[in-house]
């Protein structure tokens, strides 16, 4: 649909447009040709000239009163492409940019039909009403990993409910089930085609339907949404890698709380490891009555015999036996960017920070903690000796080892240059945690991998190198690992096994898995952070990228500090062939988000490369 080139009038309609170029943090205002003033709508995607090119935009303000020219200087829009997001879905984008300090239109694009929609077609609003849910309100709900989510019983019974799922093939399970309960289900997960997911966008423009998806669900253009129901909100998947570094359920709730006009939508999160933040926004938990993990064996190498630190006795038992039954077993051994650990020589105790319990590293002399920078004389905190070894077992030394234990099984190490055929057939499987996604399984909505064989057994040979990572996370991360192995091995009837290697065995993951209580490291998590000051508690930031860019940042951040702002830099520090990285630290996360983006802080994105991860999840 395109414009006239006519003269301007005097009465001539002004709308506000941000163009679709990340590197213009500002929005400009454009005439609106009356053959185009019909579609010209909060939300429309349009084409716009701008420095001499014709580019893509959004309309943010459909009728602008106070222009920032004359209309007479104006340009005018050249065509309107698309429908877009409704008013209050651009209203979200604009306050995910200011939450995760990231220009507004990569938000806007991902609130975008991945086609055009016509922008005149009318749309006629749905009303259904169905049987409730047996659960109302807002809610914590706490599974088995290989328990199938609750859905159903979440479900409203009249307007449109958003389910936001980061697997692919349990999100296809779910959706086929509600269509079979008479539901109208609309999917718009990446792994269908662009043209099914934009006839389901324009069709959830109506209402009255269930939208599943993964992330980008969060922005589907309901106009009744009554509730938002989020499964595995600690899965990474529902974070995006790139900055800016958005979560899926904190958009989920957000968008809960300004539904209806600020009346709200109800909240449902359903998982199998509770998050913090979780735990924080809904309260107390509602555990399921089979919340039941399978079989879990923890194996302390500090009782086995001498120079069998990696392969047990009882793991070796376990993999014979689920060789015999025709089973497959599958070994998890983490090395690439985890913790170093030091063993003591004389009593086998790992090396600890004595202030916050992750691992420590040899530095000049004494032992470091690169998580709080803790300091102390290199002596083991158990039996006071002074000499350390280090464990660095790798993965084709193991396979090698595996293969000299049970002669009459096949064993394969995978990793990424391992095909899907090399694998199919073999009994024992080995790797970092990438193999958990390659080796298939049973778990409700685990992943589809290289074989149907059943998985009967999920040996993590060396846990202590993910309880131990210098990471604030690393619990909770440790924690999510073992969900995704007992989802393989499906639940305790199943007659599956995870078996955990560990000098830790009295550690918070551990027992948890043991007694299928998840709230024990959620607590624990709770307690850490909230001592730290990190997110929900506290508002937390890294900076990274060229050095003269991460600099200027900080010293803008810096300027705040001193106007009592709550602020405060950690760093910068160098961070070798990637630059410069730095911390920023907030009492609230609404502190850090303001100074993220005031005007002086912004203005370092165009002295070189800088990235903002806003609540990271890897320091």
């Amino acid at each position: 649909m395109s414009g006239d080139g006519g003269a301007v009038s005097i009465g001539s309609r002004v709308c506000r447009v941000r163009p679709d170029v990340p590197a213009i943090h500002r929005a400009f205002d454009y005439l609106v040709p009356a053959p185009l003033a019909g579609a010209v709508h909060a939300g429309a995607v349009v084409r716009i000239p701008l420095h001499g090119r014709r580019v893509r935009g959004w309309v943010v303000d459909p009728d602008v009163t106070s222009p920032d020219a004359p209309p007479a200087r104006l340009r005018r829009i050249l065509s309107v492409s698309s429908a877009g997001p409704p008013p209050d879905v651009v209203a979200l984008c604009e306050w995910a940019a200011w939450r995760w300090a990231g220009p507004v239109v990569t938000f806007l694009r991902s609130a975008t039909p991945t086609n055009n929609v016509d922008p005149l077609l009318p749309v006629e609003p749905e009303v259904g009403v169905y049987p409730p849910g047996r659960v109302q309100g807002d809610g914590l709900f706490v599974t088995s990993p290989a328990e199938l989510p609750p859905v159903a019983d979440l479900l409203v019974s009249e307007g449109s409910t958003l389910v936001v799922d980061p697997w692919a093939e349990r999100a296809a399970a779910l959706a086929d089930a509600l269509r079979d309960q008479g539901r109208e289900v609309l999917e718009v997960g990446s792994e269908r085609s662009a043209a099914e997911r934009t006839q389901a966008w324009a069709r959830a423009r109506a209402g009255a339907c269930v939208v599943v998806g993964g992330r980008n669900a969060v922005w589907a253009p309901v106009p009744d949404l009554a509730a938002v129901i989020v499964l595995d909100d600690v899965d990474e998947v529902l974070e995006d890698e790139r900055a800016p570094t958005w979560n899926a359920r904190d958009v989920a709730v957000e968008r809960a709380r300004r539904a209806r006009g600020g009346v709200g939508a109800s909240v449902r999160i359903v998982t199998p490891a509770p998050s913090v933040e979780a735990l924080e926004l809904l309260g107390e938990p509602v555990r399921s009555s089979t919340a039941r993990w399978p079989r879990v064996t923890v194996v302390d190498p500090r009782d086995e015999e001498p120079g069998q630190w990696m392969l047990t006795s009882v793991l070796a038992d376990a993999l014979r036996a689920v060789h015999d039954r025709g089973d497959r077993s599958v070994c998890v051994l983490n090395r690439r960017g985890r913790a170093k650990l030091l063993a003591c020589v004389t009593c086998g105790d790992l090396a600890r920070c004595e202030r916050c319990g992750a691992t420590v590293v040899q530095h000049e002399g004494d032992l470091s903690c690169p998580r709080c920078d803790a300091v102390r004389p290199q002596v083991c905190l158990h039996c006071h000796g002074a000499k350390f070894r280090a464990v660095k077992p790798g993965v084709t030394k193991v396979r090698d080892d595996l293969a000299a234990l049970l002669p009459r099984a096949s064993v394969i190490a995978v990793d990424t240059a391992t095909s899907d055929d090399a694998g199919r057939d073999a009994d024992i499987l080995i790797g970092t945690e990438a193999v958990l996604h390659r080796a298939g399984g049973r778990g409700s909505g685990g992943p589809v991998g290289v074989g149907a064989r059943r998985v009967g057994l999920v040996a993590f040979l060396e846990l202590d190198q993910e309880l131990l990572a210098p990471r604030a996370r690393a619990a909770e991360q440790a924690f999510w690992l073992l969900v995704r192995a007992a989802r393989l091995v499906g639940g305790r009837p199943d007659g599956g096994q995870l078996l955990l290697q560990t000098r830790l065995p009295d550690h918070e993951v551990v027992r948890a898995a043991a007694g299928s209580d998840p709230m024990l490291v959620t607590e624990e998590e709770a307690d850490r952070r909230r001592v730290l000051g990190h997110p929900p508690f506290g508002g937390l930031a890294e900076l990274a990228g060229e050095p003269v860019a991460v600099d200027a940042a900080c010293d803008a951040l810096r300027e705040l500090t001193v106007a009592a702002t709550g602020v405060s830099v950690v760093g910068p520090v160098d961070a070798g062939s990637t630059g410069r990285r730095a911390l920023v630290r907030a009492a609230t996360v609404t502190a850090l988000c303001d100074a993220l983006a005031r005007p002086s802080v912004d203005a370092a994105h165009t002295l070189g490369r800088l990235r903002v991860d806003v609540d990271p999840r890897r320091i």
